[in-house]
């Protein structure tokens, strides 16, 4: 790793954590230094993580590391099921085991008859080979693999969410919309929201979805080993704008078989519309008299970038500037991976327009903290309320959002 003004791209290990931390009924024991947990316990107590998996550091010292000794791996288990008594247990390494080799998914094989009573599932990435983005996708994927049971499909259509995870701007908020849509649209109730608000016992229902809704492409293996297992279909795509959420609505109908319910999509639609009204003429003035100050310019995690910027250029016209994503696998063309180098030359000299990016970098450059889409943040979380950035109510307030800061800038 090299040097870095700002935060770098998180490790493997940080992705596996933010998937895992959120899950009810579990404990996560990190194998590795107890300074990593604490800090990251703090981390995901400021993205508004209070009530999840329960973490653990099993500590290790020099005397661990220079003669490979996991006899604390041993103790701290048995201090977790004493206090926790968790089903399922999350082993993470740390950068300092994965580097002397420590094997442990062999090791849990080894433990395993020794506590016969709960599930010991070891996670891989605790070093720095990959980043958070391929972590959350392996974290992913293997739940998929391992905690669903075989079950039959519910009674009524039911949906899985796949995706929603503590390492996302505005998480939980998103989530929220998702299942208020889909309770609206098709009188359909979520299964496992993975992971963002879940537990044990729902993953292991996620068989009994007729749907699964991949928010992020980092899901997109799970959803594909789960239809493979159960059949079930899946849509990759995040909702925004007002059309843009129509037509995700469609979509699922299309996959579901099941129709949108018309009386409720008409009146989101009316109601987005009227609250949007007294602001349109103004996007469509400035769009064609200065485009310059409506040039819209993003950066963030490639699908959230993608969405907004699609919502902005397609449904008011607004020009696009420059875009950006966070990880280097998923750079395109139109929205290409920026480095720390990159980003903070665009946003420190960016005059006029849009800006939506990471707390860190509005922050960095003196601009409006609202206008943030991504992580890092540089704020407490504390609740879930804040308005989303997805569907109809995310359209309204991201518009909002660009409605004010086009007239602070006048």
């Amino acid at each position: 790793m090299g040097l870095h003004r700002f935060k770098p791209v998180p490790s493997g290990r940080m992705g596996t954590l933010w998937t895992l931390a959120t899950i009810k009924g579990a404990a996560l024991v990190e194998f590795g230094c107890m300074g990593h947990m604490l800090y990251s316990g703090v981390t995901l107590k400021r993205a508004g993580v209070h009530d999840g998996c329960k973490l653990y550091s099993t500590h290790i010292d020099e005397a661990d590391i220079a003669l490979g000794g996991t006899g604390r791996l041993n103790h701290t288990l048995d201090h977790v099921l004493t206090q926790d008594r968790p089903r399922v247990i999350f082993l993470l390494p740390s950068a300092i085991p994965e580097v002397i080799g420590t094997d442990l998914p062999a090791l849990c094989e080894e433990l395993q008859g020794d506590y016969p009573d709960v599930r010991l599932l070891p996670f891989g990435h605790g070093g720095f080979a990959v980043n958070q983005h391929r972590g959350i996708q392996e974290a992913l994927l293997l739940l998929a693999k391992t905690l669903p049971v075989t079950i039959e499909k519910t009674e009524q259509p039911t949906f899985n969410i796949i995706g929603s995870c503590a390492d996302l701007f505005r998480f939980q908020a998103d989530a929220g919309e998702i299942l208020r849509l889909m309770e609206g649209a098709f009188s359909m109730k979520a299964v496992c929201v993975m992971t963002s608000h879940t537990s044990v016992e729902e993953i292991e229902r996620m068989g009994s979805a007729h749907i699964n809704l991949v928010l992020r492409r980092e899901g997109e293996a799970a959803a594909r080993h789960l239809q493979k297992r159960f059949g079930t279909p899946y849509l990759l795509g995040r909702p925004y704008g007002l059309e843009g959420t129509r037509l995700w609505l469609e979509q699922i109908a299309q996959l579901s078989g099941i129709p949108v319910d018309a009386a409720f999509l008409n009146q989101e639609r009316q109601t987005a519309r009227s609250q949007l009204a007294p602001v349109i003429p103004h996007f469509r003035h400035i769009t064609r008299s200065h485009p310059e100050e409506a040039m819209l310019s993003l950066g963030g995690h490639a699908d959230v970038v993608k969405g907004i910027l699609e919502f902005g250029r397609k449904e008011l016209a607004l020009p696009q500037g420059t875009c950006w994503c966070d990880c280097p696998e998923m750079g395109s063309e139109e929205i290409p991976y920026f480095g720390e180098d990159q980003w903070s030359q665009v946003v420190g000299e960016h005059k006029k327009g849009l800006l939506m990016a990471s707390g860190e970098a509005l922050e960095w450059a003196g601009r409006n903290g609202d206008m943030q889409i991504a992580n890092p943040d540089t704020k407490w979380r504390l609740h879930p309320y804040d308005p989303p950035l997805v569907g109809f109510r995310g359209a309204v307030h991201l518009v909002n959002l660009w409605s004010n800061e086009d007239r602070d800038d006048h």
